[in-house]
């Protein structure tokens, strides 16, 4: 689905230009597509035919409580991180039973808030679990495992395998973390319900995500009871356009032969779960920034804006690649630039590798223009911060040309009451 265009060189976004979206509610602003969201959520729920289906939105990706208010309508469920996250799932009107508590590194009053408050944890650690089983016995619980294997667009993404801190380890060669999850729960009356793996983030080859499912589909056969078994998330998207898509089709039809073939041996049904963040949401955001200074070294020609890593931290974490469009002068001649944020520090840049400052094709530049910060919808708002005493931007929601905001823009008001 595309929704964006250009009409007298400018950009349009689901038919509202670029430009008036910023003269309405000023720069910078992260502009959401609310056709993209259920496209994607749509797209993923049809493509598995499998009928036993929950797909857990990750909301981590973005918390936005119109966004997961959009996601609660279509029938999704909610994987949650925090318990504030979990508190943000009831604000916006999921169940509890809709509701996932991964949390990592559980504290003691983590526990009691997820038991207290109905809403299944999903334990990574022996530890956790022996701990949640001793304040809370006769409980159903799920758990995390390691299986291994791990893959991701960048190494800070991977969460399996033997360098990765997720989950209950596990390998072909010691299944020894059997034993000791069985006598846990044989001590306190733990029911496994669910089992979780997560390989990591941004995976474009559907076969590194079969060979997970293949892997935690073996280890779930030694668990009786089981309710869903969880494959995590981690879909990607294309940032590049040489990258290819995610082949959503050609998954879901292997993963539903994959259950199908598991229930049959396991003896009764089981429902599978799955995790996307990123894919449902990064398409969806466009950060809109404002050009306030052009200088040069011998070097780079140097396009300072008016928003930094504190508003999209990507490019800095990961080196990542978002594409960049003039949305004042879409398609004027192209020239050489480095996109420039405004913080102070040197890796505030938005055109870069993970090693280094890259130049980018960008249509000619002048004081005052529009750039779009394309794919911008999956960790950025959530991941933003205040550094240097810089405000967090309006989000917008746009559909059929009309625009509503969706969280006002912080002002100092704000940032002064936190250090109240």
């Amino acid at each position: 689905m595309n929704i964006y265009e250009s009409k007298n060189n400018e950009l349009y976004i689901d038919g509202i230009s670029a430009i008036e979206l910023v003269k309405k509610f000023e720069s910078p602003l992260y502009v959401y597509s609310k056709k993209i969201i259920k496209k994607r959520f749509e797209d993923l729920k049809n493509a598995i035919i499998y009928p036993n289906i929950r797909i857990y939105y990750a909301m981590k990706a973005n918390s936005n409580l119109r966004i997961l208010e959009i996601l609660k309508n279509e029938g999704a469920y909610v994987e949650t991180i925090s318990p504030e996250e979990v508190m943000i799932a009831l604000k916006a009107g999921f169940k509890k039973e809709k509701i996932l508590f991964t949390g990592i590194n559980l504290s003691i009053p983590d526990m009691e808030f997820a038991y207290k408050n109905k809403i299944l944890p999903n334990l990574g650690s022996l530890l956790q679990l022996k701990s949640f089983g001793e304040r809370f016995p006769n409980s159903n619980v799920a758990i995390r495992i390691n299986p291994d294997f791990g893959s991701g667009h960048h190494e800070h993404v991977v969460t399996g395998g033997r360098e990765s801190k997720f989950g209950i380890f596990c390998s072909k060669e010691n299944k020894d973390y059997l034993k000791d999850i069985n006598k846990i729960c044989k001590k306190h009356n733990l029911k496994i319900i669910g089992i979780h793996a997560h390989i990591g983030s941004g995976v474009l080859e559907e076969k590194k995500y079969l060979k997970l499912a293949e892997i935690i589909l073996e280890i779930a056969k030694d668990f009786p009871y089981l309710e869903f078994v969880n494959i995590g998330g981690g879909i990607g998207v294309p940032y590049r356009k040489d990258e290819s898509p995610f082949d959503i089709k050609s998954f879901g039809v292997e993963i539903s032969k994959a259950m199908e073939e598991f229930v049959r041996k396991y003896g009764k049904q089981v429902q599978l779960a799955i995790e996307p963040g990123r894919y449902i949401v990064a398409e969806a955001r466009t950060l809109l920034v404002s050009v306030n200074d052009i200088k040069e070294t011998p070097k780079f020609k140097f396009v300072g804006v008016d928003s930094g890593f504190n508003h999209l931290i990507r490019p800095l974490a990961y080196g990542s690649y978002h594409e960049i469009i003039n949305a004042s002068n879409v398609e004027d001649e192209k020239e050489e630039v480095v996109i420039a944020g405004y913080i102070c520090e040197s890796g505030d840049v938005f055109t870069r590798s993970e090693k280094a400052i890259e130049k980018r094709q960008i249509s000619k530049v002048d004081i005052g223009n529009i750039l779009a910060i394309m794919n911008a919808g999956a960790y950025g708002f959530t991941m933003s911060s205040n550094y240097n005493s810089r405000p967090r931007p309006a989000e917008v929601m746009v559909c059929d040309g009309k625009a509503h905001l969706i969280r006002r823009r912080e002002n100092i008001n704000d940032l002064l009451k936190t250090q109240r």
